[in-house]
């Protein structure tokens, strides 16, 4: 059956991610398996996901990805457990594109693919009848998706929430609604919220949040809606669940540093026949047993210190690189294998030194955004001239590179199209954009294959 709601926003800014967390904290009290996904390329919501839950949260993305992509990566995450909670992004119907219809990416796009029904969320402060008229617009606007509940946000009181209540005139249920509590605001920075490893108190917080929701939100309504919805099911499996396998071992960096990735990318990796072993650039000494190695992304610079001091570890992923086996780091990895990451108060630290340019970091947003790439040279994931899709966030700049040895020329996102970007080097590949192997399932068979063969 699938059970399954997606929780999305009128906007951005609402106490969507803050109620998401919430609904999983408190079902997961109940006893109940909750399987998080998060509609779009963020990784920092995904990892809050992921602590209240127990289960690796999952990206839905509708550019990258084709509808039969989705569907799979959706049933291969979510098969075992007792419900799925999609959190949205942006406002419902916000995605790459504008016009009469829901952008590519949008949480509605997603919404009409997997058949979920949707929990709006509304920020009701300083608002009465106008919330309904906002409800009735936004469940009214397509007919192809569900706004099967709603829940009211920043509500000064039972009165209040009954006055909404009584202006609407659709049939929709009402969930429950949020007082105003400063407490459960969740602190921000510059890509976003505050990630999971440097949020204190955390676990206190987890625990207060699902409580509070459990006491305002009507929980079992939550449940219903969610039952009430179509088994997926898909005959021809494409991407995930492959016969294919090549015994290989795949090194990924996974700690505080570095923890921005597709999870499906691992799953794919792992169907392939790959097998993940993670290890920690902080606090191991050297890379484990492996013949291939994945850095992705993440905030390297919170820990450039520890990062600089592990003398061994960078040794390891020199020797690594010299002996030819496949490197590929992404963004925050690209940083890490860099000669040096200079901080924001202009302090250099030394890093791995296999990519030869430093990277700086900026008050500035360097790059943001959904992105076309063509390969500028042959790498360990494609051939030269072809096209791939990805998405890149960053606030860091990378000088001293050559562009005859760029990873891409990008098109989209902020700055210029045609821009060369990342770098490429034998066994080596590093940019600053994140793929989703699932856009392109050639790009993980070439890199097990090339790790098949150095073995």
């Amino acid at each position: 059956m699938n059970p399954r709601i997606l929780v999305a926003g009128t906007k951005s800014g609402v106490g969507k991610t803050t109620i998401t967390i919430g609904l999983m904290g408190a079902l997961k009290q109940k006893g109940i398996d909750v399987q998080p996904f998060k509609v779009g390329p963020d990784y920092i919501d995904p990892g809050f996901h992921t602590q209240i839950t127990g289960n690796r949260s999952r990206n839905l993305d509708s550019y990258l990805l084709k509808d039969k992509v989705i569907k799979e990566s959706f049933l291969n995450a979510s098969s075992n457990s007792d419900i799925s909670i999609i959190e949205g992004v942006m406002g419902l119907y916000d995605g790459k594109h504008g016009g009469g219809e829901p952008g590519a990416g949008s949480s509605a796009e997603i919404a009409k693919i997997l058949d979920i029904p949707i929990i709006l969320v509304i920020d009701a402060g300083k608002m009465a009848q106008s919330a309904a008229a906002m409800l009735h617009g936004y469940s009214t606007y397509d007919k192809e998706i569900e706004v099967a509940g709603v829940i009211l946000n920043n509500v000064s009181s039972e009165r209040h929430y009954q006055m909404i209540k009584d202006a609407v005139k659709q049939d929709i249920e009402f969930l429950g609604y949020l007082p105003w509590n400063s407490d459960l605001e969740l602190p921000e920075r510059h890509l976003g919220l505050v990630p999971t490893y440097e949020s204190k108190n955390l676990d206190s917080y987890m625990e207060k949040l699902s409580n509070y929701i459990s006491k305002h939100i009507d929980l079992e309504k939550v449940i219903g809606i969610a039952n009430d919805t179509k088994k997926i099911e898909i005959k021809n499996w494409s991407v995930f669940r492959q016969t294919q396998k090549t015994k290989v071992k795949i090194a990924v960096a996974f700690d505080q540093a570095f923890n921005f990735y597709y999870y499906d990318n691992l799953d794919i990796l792992s169907e392939l026949g790959g097998e993940i072993i993670e290890f920690s650039p902080i606090k191991d000494k050297k890379l484990p047993e492996a013949d291939a190695l994945y850095i992705g992304g993440g905030f390297p610079e919170t820990f450039l210190p520890e990062l600089e001091e592990n003398q061994s570890m960078k040794k390891t992923i020199k020797n690594f690189y010299n002996s030819g086996k496949p490197i590929y780091a992404e963004c925050g990895g690209l940083a890490y294998l860099s000669k040096e990451i200079i901080d924001f108060d202009n302090e250099p630290y030394k890093m791995v030194g296999i990519v030869p340019g430093k990277v700086k970091m900026t008050d500035k947003l360097q790059a943001m955004g959904y992105v076309k790439a063509e390969t500028t040279n042959n790498n360990i994931l494609m051939n030269k001239n072809e096209f791939t899709k990805g998405h890149e966030f960053h606030y860091s700049k990378i000088t001293g590179l050559n562009k005859k040895e760029s990873s891409y020329k990008l098109f989209g996102g902020k700055g210029k199209n045609g821009r060369h970007e990342g770098y490429v080097n034998k066994n080596l590949l590093a940019s600053y954009v994140h793929l989703h192997f699932g856009t392109n399932p050639s790009l993980p068979k070439k890199l097990l294959k090339k790790a098949e063969k150095t073995k």
